[in-house]
């Protein structure tokens, strides 16, 4: 009993929850089915009642299910995908009670106690949410009773409601497997001869707990509703958003910055109980004619020290055209990320680079982020490959640069040269980009063979040897010789 009512409880299963979804943002005409990698097979994870009727299961390898249905449309799946729609549905189930919590991969489940009346009754609410959720395109099954187990047993087995007070009269010709039970469990009653839940309930209890353990009993129990079972309502996403409603408008910037002091206050205040750090912040200046100007900051990195972010937000501020006024500001970190404690040392914090993180939101704030990059070791022996260019803000130095021979700081494509004697030795004279030059020192040569598994127009002739020859003239040239097509070119020069 809840608050002298007689608890109810609805259960939700999705049993096309993947393939549903699938349709939604991309319908396909005729048998549809999602494929996963498992156990080095690709098999069906999910399919369309049409691929249903044509005699295809999930488990499947995809294999067979084509040879069946050679018509079949298949996608790869989407776990995370899928876990996401089904929170946001968790959220919309809301509508009919706030107390809604996850029921595994594909389900739903809803404590409606003292609110089925708002719908006009129970028949009402489960008719209201088929409508709702057929006309989104989602297939359900609903079962309503007095226990979280019974609920789900109808709702696998028995769609319906089962009244109050009577889930024995309800649960008892349903299989075994309609209380939750592992596969191997179901197996090895039905070879007892107990086939559903009624032959269970009569059956000695003790003789079955000796067997199977209290698990077997525990399951009964929860769904007699002898043994209560919680229900664990999803936490809210917390929220980064602070407003500050002014009693006069204010136009000078010494004054939005003021503003934005005391908002950055609160707001890495919250951050801080949360153990995150703000990634991307707005701050919205609301005017009195109702318009808005909105100041967006990204940061390298996040931060919820205020007299670190503080600074970064005059130029966008500066730039803001405040009208007659501004009555309100309003600061929402957007973009979040976890940022744990820090160990406090005599030397200052022991995170080391919050100093470069601040020159890059900086110089990120007049040319974009994405436009002050850093060099990142790639695994490659090819000169081309052996390094990345990722956005500074959104990577960090990674390993090591390991080279088995010195590599020029500055490297560009392929330049031929011309030679008098063009052999695999280097030439004691020669032309590049119109100069003439002289060798002094010759050092190598290191051969460097194609990757195979890679296409690269620019390695189609094959290995070559790299020298790196000291000229004459001062220049240090890293240049290489391909012994198939007999030739010199500059690839690199040596600071």
């Amino acid at each position: 009993m809840f608050g002298g009512m007689q608890r109810r409880i609805v259960s939700m299963w999705f049993p096309r929850l993947a393939s549903d979804r699938s349709l939604r943002a991309r319908p396909a005409e005729g048998p549809f089915a999602l494929a996963l990698t498992q156990e080095n097979a690709e098999r069906i994870h999910c399919l369309s009642a049409k691929a249903e009727r044509l005699g295809l299961q999930r488990g499947m390898t995809m294999a067979d299910a084509r040879a069946y249905c050679p018509d079949l449309v298949s996608r790869p799946a989407d776990l995370p995908g899928d876990s996401r729609f089904l929170a946001m549905l968790a959220r919309w189930a809301t509508r009919y009670c706030p107390w809604v919590g996850l029921d595994g991969a594909d389900g739903l489940v809803l404590d409606v106690t003292g609110a089925t009346h708002l719908a006009g009754g129970e028949s009402a609410l489960l008719a209201d949410m088929r409508q709702r959720l057929a006309r989104a395109g989602l297939s359900v099954r609903l079962g309503l009773a007095d226990s979280r187990g019974a609920a789900w047993a109808l709702a696998h087995w028995a769609e319906g409601i089962a009244p109050k007070g009577h889930v024995r009269d309800v649960l008892a010709p349903l299989p075994v497997a309609a209380l939750r039970l592992d596969a191997p469990v179901c197996d090895a009653l039905r070879r007892l001869g107990l086939q559903t839940v009624g032959a269970l309930m009569a059956t000695p209890r003790a003789p079955l707990a000796r067997r199977f353990g209290p698990a077997l009993m525990q399951r009964l129990d929860q769904a007699l509703g002898d043994l209560p079972e919680a229900i664990s309502p999803q936490a809210e996403a917390p929220h980064y958003g602070i407003r500050l409603t002014l009693p006069e408008p204010i136009g000078r910037t010494e004054d939005v910055m003021a503003g934005t002091a005391r908002l950055l206050d609160r707001l890495c205040a919250r951050l801080k109980a949360q153990d995150s750090g703000a990634r991307v912040l707005e701050l919205t200046l609301r005017r009195v004619d109702q318009a808005s100007q909105t100041v967006e900051l990204r940061l390298a990195g996040p931060m919820r020290d205020p007299a670190r972010i503080l600074p970064l937000f005059r130029r966008g501020i500066e730039a803001a055209d405040a009208g007659f006024g501004i009555d309100q500001l309003r600061l929402e970190a957007t973009l979040a990320e976890p940022l744990p404690p820090e160990q406090i040392t005599r030397a200052g914090p022991a995170r080391q680079g919050a100093a470069l993180d601040d020159l890059i939101t900086r110089i990120g704030t007049r040319i974009g982020l994405e436009n002050v990059q850093r060099f990142l070791p790639a695994d490659s022996h090819i000169p081309e490959r052996s390094f990345l260019i990722a956005p500074a803000a959104f990577s960090r130095p990674e390993g090591a640069w390991v080279s088995p021979r010195p590599r020029p700081l500055r490297l560009f494509a392929p330049e031929p040269v011309t030679a008098t004697a063009p052999g695999p030795q280097p030439p004691r004279q020669f032309r590049w980009r119109r100069m003439a030059l002289a060798t002094a020192r010759a050092t190598g040569p290191e051969r460097i063979t194609p990757e195979w598994w890679l296409e690269d127009a620019a390695w189609h002739s094959g290995l070559r040897d790299y020298w790196r020859i000291d000229t004459r003239q001062g220049r240090a040239l890293w240049m290489f010789h391909t012994p198939q097509a007999p030739g010199w070119f500059v690839q690199g020069e040596f600071a």
